[in-house]
């Protein structure tokens, strides 16, 4: 490949992640060329599959997308896998820094939840399908910027969790009006609340304690992370600025008891402010 072609995915790529995932394209703004290059080509992907339920009308063809992504980075023929810039930048990437395909494949195989409307069964479920989606991006990002040590998955793993509570709040209102579920089922029942009256969409008592309780869970595991972090090598450390903005979010919604199903987005300045404080103090704390 030449290098305006090389020049021409990573600008894709990081086109794709600045319109879809603002939180992880701006993360990657305090990192090295290299390193955001690299970063940037995995949040492609993740935002490649995440995007799959959106585009197709029924769960079949969603199969079909996942297993291409599955075959291109396994190394099976397929044709066309040149031709797509995300899946060139994401084996530049993988090729250079030896990653684990392995662990992108079962990222991709998780998201197959996404194209049915099974509801989330339990809190420990969510647990593995977010740290199997939001966890493992972690822990690549992490291989990206240092060499192996002990406790990276540990970290990634609670750091992903965290995150990933955050994102299934902020979704409320997309995925109720597609009536899928990714509160677990146990803890609807242990707050008394239907599947029928989260997909009504409003914020009835018991549905705004249950979303305390929820993000409760998410402090717990966002503490313990940057408990890991302390003992992490400062080099992985900027894998890690997103939970910057976990805090912030975490403490803004406890503050003001947000509405479920009417979130407040957090505007790119805010992100960007919250983000550039972390990096330069070394800092995931918001006030």
């Amino acid at each position: 490949m030449s290098e305006t072609g090389a020049n021409s995915d990573a600008a894709f790529c990081a086109g794709l992640v600045r319109e879809h995932d603002f939180d992880r394209y701006a993360s990657t703004l305090f990192v090295t060329p290299e390193i955001r290059r690299a970063l940037l080509a995995l949040y492609a992907l993740n935002v490649e599959i995440s995007r799959i339920r959106d585009l197709v009308s029924q769960p079949l063809p969603g199969e079909v997308r996942l297993q291409w992504w599955h075959d291109a980075l396994s190394g099976q023929e397929h044709g066309g896998i040149e031709g797509n810039p995300v899946a060139a930048e994401l084996l530049l990437t993988v090729q250079r820094f030896g990653l684990p395909v392995d662990r992108l494949t079962r990222l991709i195989d998780e998201h197959q939840f996404d194209l049915y409307n099974d509801p989330m069964p339990t809190m420990a479920a969510l647990d593995a399908y977010l740290g199997d989606i939001s966890g493992t991006l972690f822990a690549l990002a992490i291989q990206v910027m240092t060499p192996p040590f002990d406790g990276a998955d540990h970290l990634a793993h609670h750091a992903g969790i965290a995150q990933g509570i955050l994102q299934v709040i902020a979704s409320l209102p997309r995925d109720s009006a597609h009536r899928q579920l990714y509160v677990p089922l146990d803890l609807l029942a242990q707050h008394g609340v239907s599947q029928e009256e989260m997909f009504a969409g409003k914020a009835t008592p018991a549905i705004q304690a249950m979303l305390i309780d929820l993000r409760a869970q998410a402090r717990q595991h966002l503490d313990h992370a940057l408990e890991l972090a302390r003992e992490a090598p400062p080099e992985a450390r900027a894998a890690l600025l997103p939970l910057a903005l976990v805090r912030r979010d975490i403490i803004r919604a406890d503050r003001s008891n947000a509405a479920a199903f009417q979130p407040e987005p957090r505007s790119r300045l805010a992100t960007l402010w919250t983000l550039w404080r972390a990096a330069r103090t070394a800092s995931f704390r918001a006030r």
